[in-house]
């Protein structure tokens, strides 16, 4: 149905269906506005200078502007995990706009592996451009090892 996202040539102002299906995580730590969770897609790059942790936070509550701009969810609500507990992350169908593209060579050095070639910046597509908040958006990483289904809907 959808074509694979690096054979595509996203331009700014395209919007995009995204999705992912669930995988299974495990709840690392909580703390009074996120919920992080053992990242269930990628690998911790040894090269990198980041030193990323293998984790991915979620921020709660639901209605905070980075839990709006975030494409990743987890069921149960990050506001409902304890530490141990086992939850499924996940991208549910989406509509996002395309705000910036970040094309990297050589590949950009963010902790894990495969090193991203091209990040596109996303916000929901129904928010309107003035409501948009500096430095909004949620990245996607064409390169990800996470299996995102990214599918052309109208271009910008």
């Amino acid at each position: 149905m959808g074509e694979h996202a690096s054979r595509r040539d996203f331009r700014v102002g395209d919007v995009l269906r995204v999705s992912c299906p669930q995988a299974r995580a495990r709840v690392a730590h909580v703390s009074s506005f996120h919920a992080s969770v053992e990242w269930p897609w990628g690998e911790i790059d040894p090269e990198s200078g980041i030193g990323w942790n293998g984790r991915r936070a979620f921020a709660f509550p639901a209605g905070s502007i980075e839990r709006i701009m975030s494409l990743f969810r987890t069921e149960p609500e990050p506001s409902d995990l304890r530490v141990g507990d086992s939850c499924l992350v996940g991208v549910p169908e989406t509509l996002v706009r395309v705000i910036d593209i970040g094309r990297y060579d050589p590949p950009q050095d963010v902790g894990w592996l495969p090193r991203p070639h091209t990040m596109l910046v996303v916000v929901p597509a129904d928010l309107p451009e003035e409501a948009l908040p500096e430095d909004a958006g949620d990245t996607i990483d064409l390169e990800s090892a996470a299996p995102l289904t990214i599918e052309l809907v109208s271009r910008g």
